[in-house]
């Protein structure tokens, strides 16, 4: 099973989907503290507004038909009516306005929220969640909030404050209907909650799939062009053919629940409606109730049920958002992982890395990524990690760069430990050139400048050149203002590499971290990539991951990885 079903199942039923409403939101966003203010005072105004109406019809109907009156006669209580129904629209529309404001700034501060609360645990937290799913539900999760606060929250309130009022003033008119309705109304909310706890497991089945689908065709079209070599690219039609079935039944199954419920809640309250109406109309022929008494009991008994069918209806429209609040907020409320404040960093070019007894572990994996690592790295040393695929080489960079801290052991710039320094004062001494570099559908310049912001148009020339970028960028229209695709589309791979280590040179960094630099990469590309490689590494302190010999031999030392071995049963 997929671990973001896992969780929505976990949390779903810690938590409870189906929660009036949810107090983290309150938590999180703090213009939904005014806006459930605004709702329930608009939720007042239409309930007066309701027997206001309703009050105006059946005075209106008796004084024609008892009392013979003409429409000049009754001239008073038309126009008051046809206020009342204006007010009424009036309301229902600054009410939708409200709400649309009130999601808007919700979805923003969330959306906000999460974004910052990723960055803060950084990719060592997030490990156990893939791009795909962190994506979709920063876009589409907290899009789905619109209907909670656009449909759900106003009936919600409107659900509790028009049935109470009706009742009460009914009760004054009719105790025999108020009773009928004091009976029945509680019967809705009661088939809405066992509704509501099917959907619920079938909507966190859906929101699973819809992860796993953004997950695998955001992993696929990435990996696309390796599949295309190896002619595999065809056999992912299937896959994904198959995740979207699932996907489609999913969907498919949760909307004939919503169809079947919302048919369950109409037939209760038409039925209830009809006892009152066959109350009132055989008191009203035998002579116990007056025409207008009658008149505004029938008028106002569908009333009392109108904002619960509606809540039942909205609910299911709300119940992908409602979903999303629960997996927008179990990220938020991952603390942030404990950080120094020491701005005095060591200068890695004049100290030592010492790394003891260094352990990492996930939280989606059963064995440590690291276990049991001692080893150093002397100043201007060029040292080499080598060791089959996930032994933990990309992890140990991760440490170095102050992505997390370790589980257990400790790493120690000189003699001040790692933990101790602030790890933007820490990472400013520190180049990263990664496996596959991420390149911005951005001018060439400005995806230079991401190592270092205030770079001159000098300086990234210099460190294009170094990279051996120079004759490449001469050649484009625009030159170094020239506008790449997303990932980079119009470079090749070792072009774009080598663009990846014209940042580190622009950021002339002491503390240089390589991760398989010339991986995938063909002998002659990779022959331009070491060139640069080379000359990139003089002068500083370096901790290189490598498979190739043609990169090991750059090392002065070589230090070689074990994987994790398998717990004993």
């Amino acid at each position: 099973m997929d671990r973001t079903e896992v969780d929505a199942g976990r949390g779903g039923r810690a938590r409870g989907l189906s929660r009036a409403v949810d107090p983290r939101l309150l938590r999180y966003t703090r213009g939904t503290r005014r806006f459930l203010v605004a709702t329930v005072a608009l939720g007042g105004v239409t309930a007066g507004l309701v027997l206001t109406q309703a009050w105006l019809i059946a005075a209106t109907v008796s004084d024609v038909v008892m009392d013979h009156r003409n429409l000049s006669e009754v001239r008073t209580l038309v126009v008051l009516l046809a206020l009342a129904v204006l007010a009424r629209a009036a309301v229902a529309w600054l009410g939708e306005r409200t709400a649309d404001r009130a999601s808007a700034s919700a979805k923003s501060q969330l959306r906000r929220a999460l974004v910052e609360r990723m960055a803060a645990l950084g990719p060592a937290a997030l490990d156990d969640q893939r791009p795909g799913s962190q994506a979709v539900l920063a876009t589409r999760g907290i899009d789905a909030l619109d209907a909670y606060f656009s449909r759900y929250l106003p009936q919600l309130f409107l659900a509790v404050i028009v049935p109470v009022t009706v009742v009460i003033v009914v009760l004054g008119a009719d105790w025999i209907s108020a009773v009928i309705i004091a009976v029945t109304v509680p019967l809705i909310p009661l088939f809405l909650s066992l509704v509501g706890a099917s959907t619920a497991g079938r909507m966190r089945r859906q929101a699973a799939l819809l992860h796993r689908l953004a997950g695998h065709f955001l992993d696929m079209v990435a990996g696309l062009p390796t599949l295309k070599v190896f002619g595999r690219a065809k056999a992912q039609i299937a896959a994904v053919r198959d995740v979207t079935d699932q996907y489609r039944t999913a969907t498919m199954a949760t909307l004939n629940v919503a169809f079947l419920s919302s048919l369950i809640l109409e037939l209760l309250a038409t039925v209830s409606v009809a006892l009152v109406a066959v109350s009132v109309g055989l008191r009203l022929l035998g002579g116990h109730l007056g025409l207008d008494t009658a008149l505004f009991v029938l008028i106002l008994a569908p009333e009392a049920y109108l904002p619960l069918r509606q809540l039942g209806a909205s609910h299911h429209a709300s119940a992908e958002g409602i979903q999303a609040i629960d997996e927008v907020v179990a990220v938020l409320d991952r603390p942030p992982p404990l950080t120094g404040s020491r701005l005095d960093v060591p200068d890695p070019s004049r100290e030592a890395i010492v790394v003891t007894d260094l352990e990492v572990r996930y939280p989606s994996r059963a064995l440590p990524a690291l276990s049991g690592l001692d080893l150093s790295v002397e100043p201007g040393e060029v040292l080499a990690v080598a060791g089959p695929s996930g032994c933990g080489k990309s992890t140990l960079l991760g440490v170095l760069l102050g992505f997390g801290p370790p589980w257990t052991g400790s790493v120690r710039v000189g003699e001040v430990a790692l933990a101790e320094l602030d790890p933007d004062a820490w990472r400013a001494q520190v180049a990263w050139v990664p496996q596959r570099p991420h390149l911005f559908a951005r001018s060439i310049a400005d995806n230079v400048r991401l190592g270092r912001p205030d770079a001159t148009d000098a300086a990234v020339a210099t460190a294009l050149a170094e990279a051996g970028l120079e004759e490449v960028v001469s050649r484009l229209p625009d030159g170094v203002h020239s506008v790449l695709g997303h990932g980079g589309s119009g470079l090749s791979a070792g072009e774009r590499q080598r663009l990846a280590l014209a940042r580190a040179f622009v950021r002339d960094a002491p503390l240089l971290l390589l991760d398989e630099p010339t991986a995938g990469l063909d002998g002659r590309t990779e022959e331009e990539v070491l060139r640069a490689v080379r000359r990139l590494m003089r002068g500083r302190t370096v901790v290189l991951v490598a498979h190739r010999h043609a990169l090991l031999r750059e090392a002065d030392r070589v230090v070689r990885l074990a994987p994790a071995l398998e717990p004993a049963p």
